[in-house]
């Protein structure tokens, strides 16, 4: 993990067009934003499109960093956000997968892993995928990037009580969901 300091060394060599640097941090990042856009979208078929345009969005972005919180933090706001945006401007709700091919790294799989507990991750990531879509962001964020609330906030660029709410409102529904 970078430091703060060669952080900004590393944005500033990208910013003045060092685009090796640049695929560096696409080459770290790329399979977290993929399971980010995976947990929020659902689809493994828009994954591909939505992180290529995280990426694209972020090389753009980069000059306008300014460091109040970690890159990666960073990286996870243009996520949410183009998720967000392709959501809406496509007016469409994409179906939420349920199938485990070992893509989500918050919900480890053995061998040993009986029938009864897979059908409980298909029924789990089922009721995640019901959730209204902030409340599955910010639910994703914390249990599955175990971002701290103020974190989630910074991402989703809303107050630190909206994303106590979201969270609270999330693990209730999905407890209702769960139980149905």
């Amino acid at each position: 993990m970078l430091t703060a300091e060669q952080e900004q060394q590393l944005v500033q060599c990208i910013v003045a067009g060092d685009k090796e640097r640049f695929a560096d941090v696409v080459r770290e990042h790329q399979e977290t934003v993929a399971n980010l856009c995976y947990r929020l979208v659902g689809n493994k078929l828009d994954v591909e499109e939505v992180c290529q345009q995280v990426f694209v969005e972020l090389y753009g972005a980069l000059p306008r960093f300014r460091h109040q919180s970690r890159l990666s933090t960073f990286i996870y706001r243009i996520t949410v956000n183009v998720v967000s945006k392709m959501l809406k401007h496509e007016k469409r709700f994409l179906p939420y997968e349920t199938e485990m091919e070992g893509i989500y790294e918050g919900i480890e799989q053995t061998r040993e892993d009986d029938m009864v507990k897979e059908e409980q991750r298909r029924r789990l990531l089922e009721a995640i995928g019901q959730l209204k879509y902030e409340q599955r962001t910010a639910l994703v964020l914390f249990s599955f990037k175990e971002l701290s609330y103020n974190d989630i906030a910074d991402v989703m660029q809303v107050s630190l009580s909206k994303v106590e709410s979201l969270i609270f409102r999330a693990k209730k529904n999905l407890q209702k969901i769960m139980t149905t």
